[in-house]
């Protein structure tokens, strides 16, 4: 299962459907609770009780198998896939291995017991504490607030500003648990993919090593084990790489004042509606959405009735004015008029004044008495020169994950779009990234490490998003790829083959040459011609001038050869 991710700019606005996503990933860590819990409690049947291996064994492969990762995100990557793919891979292994008991390791419960109940404690325990302490902050924001909009607007100058002080208080408060709140909830959605797996495949490979009747399926295990343990370590890398940011964002968030400077999305939130019923005029609470492009207002309500369940309202708005302290008996009020209902005004009271300036802006209002001309200056900034590697992050989403050629032609195709100084740079770039990566036996700077690194510098995303800063994942897969394949993307290949004559044979180059023709559907008898020409005395294509071929004495006698074998081939 795929949920949605959690925003911190939902956590102000606190809106129905941020509420209901909240729900699904607190039953999601109920469900994660229980799980471990059940394993520890099988792991434990399997340590002390040796006359029911089996039956322990069963029933913990069982406990394995119906489990399902949740990841964030819209998509997962190769490693996300095997890594929610690893406890069917764990439970079908033991069932083979059912029939075979064998004595555990006496540091079983170390390996299992302890890393998952220390999980459970410092990940899961924590956020049911944070969860306390958002319901909190929650039910005394909102009960403050009730209070708050229900002051008369009669009152004493010092009162009213004693109250909004007190309900900027609570609201800071809710909005700070909030985002903690939300924060942790990653946390542990993050960190579950590698702490939870981690021991449970360090335990299944001690009943394994310790059985001698099963070696030949221990070594068969082997590369699943390496492969999975590159998953895990691949993920571990891509939570650290991103972890650090996420935490800037989230303290970033905690000031109110740059929600809207960071987004660029239609004005919602909570707005009170005057309304006729038949005991008088009351004030109903709705959810609001407006949409500037169509003058749309939708409105969602929040107090259903037993009887009947109202669906929500869309309007066409007409204009808004703002209404006077004294023709009414609140604050912070504002009257609409919509095509819908052309002789009902509605009014609608905002949280607060600050709040009903953001609404006002937002549908054009206008003050009541025209003794200033108030005008906004709306500055479009030219769009720049988009950069094809962004591009090409969310395009490799869609691309089949278990095809490397299609990636590959991918790639070479929107790399050859940069403009050409920015290619070049690129290629300067990863040229540097391969020479470094050739010394990882010493260094330890593999692709996929140096990937971790210049993946969210290369293709930095547009917005500084939750949503963002889980596709870094994506961004460190389309550099590792680059690194890996450097020469089919960014060296001219006619230059490469004239000058790899220097090292390698002719019958060498001509076979690496003819399988990138085919591959990139270049001309082949192009090429041959352009090398029999070049061995003829001819000078190089891609190069200026004959002053900057390289010496014909050391690739001569290549050439020819060359153009020979890729002629009879």
């Amino acid at each position: 299962m795929v949920h949605p991710p959690l925003e911190f700019s939902d956590c102000y606005l606190d809106s129905p459907d941020f509420r209901e996503t909240l729900k699904c990933y607190e039953l999601e860590l109920e469900r994660t609770n229980k799980f471990l819990k059940e394993v520890i409690k099988d792991g434990n049947s399997v340590i002390t009780a040796i006359k029911g291996y089996s039956l322990a064994v069963q029933k913990f492969s069982q406990t394995l198998s119906v489990f399902q990762f949740d990841f964030i995100g819209d998509s997962l990557t190769d490693d996300e896939i095997n890594i929610a793919q690893s406890f069917q891979e764990f439970a079908g292994l033991l069932q083979e291995v059912e029939h075979d008991r064998m004595m555990l390791v006496q540091n079983a419960s170390d390996l299992l017991i302890k890393p998952l109940e220390k999980f459970r404690k410092e990940q899961i325990g924590v956020t049911k504490e944070k969860k306390k302490k958002f319901d909190k902050e929650s039910e005394k924001y909102y009960s403050q607030l009730d209070k708050h909009l229900n002051l008369s607007a009669k009152k004493r100058e010092t009162q009213l500003q004693e109250a909004d002080e007190l309900l900027d208080k609570e609201r800071a408060n809710f909005y700070e648990s909030s985002v903690e709140y939300v924060y942790q909830i990653h946390q542990v959605q993050d960190r579950k993919k590698f702490d939870v797996v981690e021991p449970v495949l360090a335990f299944l490979h001690s009943i394994l090593t310790l059985n001698n009747l099963t070696v030949e399926m221990t070594q068969d295990f082997m590369p699943y084990k390496q492969e999975l343990q590159l998953s895990l370590q691949n993920t571990r890398n891509n939570y650290e790489s991103t972890c650090e940011e996420l935490e800037e964002l989230m303290k970033r968030m905690k000031r109110p004042s740059q929600i809207y400077k960071m987004h660029n999305f239609p004005m919602r939130g909570y707005l009170y509606c005057q309304e006729k019923r038949a005991l008088g005029m009351t004030w109903v609470k709705y959810y609001c959405k407006y949409q500037k492009e169509g003058r749309v207002l939708v409105m969602v309500p929040c107090e259903q009735k037993t009887t009947t369940k109202q669906g929500p309202i869309q309007l066409t708005l007409k204009s808004c004015i703002r209404r006077k302290t004294e023709s009414i008996d609140k604050r912070f009020c504002f009257d609409v008029e919509t095509i819908e209902r052309l002789v009902q005004t509605i009014t609608f009271q905002a949280l607060s004044e600050g709040d009903r300036k953001l609404w006002m802006e937002a549908m054009d209002g206008k003050e009541p008495v025209s003794l200033f001309l108030i005008s906004f200056r709306i500055i479009l900034s030219d769009w720049d020169v988009k950069t094809v590697t962004s591009a090409l992050k969310f395009y490799l989403r869609y691309v089949c994950s278990d095809n490397l050629d299609i990636r590959l032609s991918e790639i070479h195709s929107l790399t050859y779009k940069l403009p050409e100084k920015n290619r070049e740079m690129l290629e300067m770039l990863i040229k540097h990234l391969v020479n470094v990566c050739s010394h990882s036996d010493e260094n330890l700077m593999t692709s996929s490490n140096m990937a971790v690194i210049f993946g969210p510098t290369l293709m930095r995303a547009k917005e500084e998003t939750v949503a963002a800063m889980l596709d870094i994942k994506f961004q460190n897969i389309v550099v590792e790829i680059l690194i890996e394949h450097f020469y089919f993307f960014l060296f001219h290949v006619k230059t490469f083959y004239f000058f790899q004559l220097r090292l390698c044979g002719a019958e060498k180059v001509a076979s690496e040459l003819k399988c990138y023709c085919d591959f990139f559907s270049f001309s082949f008898f192009n090429m041959v011609a352009d090398l029999q020409s070049y061995a003829r005395g001819q000078h190089c294509p891609t190069c200026p001038s004959p002053a900057d071929q390289p010496e014909k004495t050391a690739t001569h006698h290549n050439l020819q050869a060359t153009g020979s074998c890729l002629s009879s081939s």
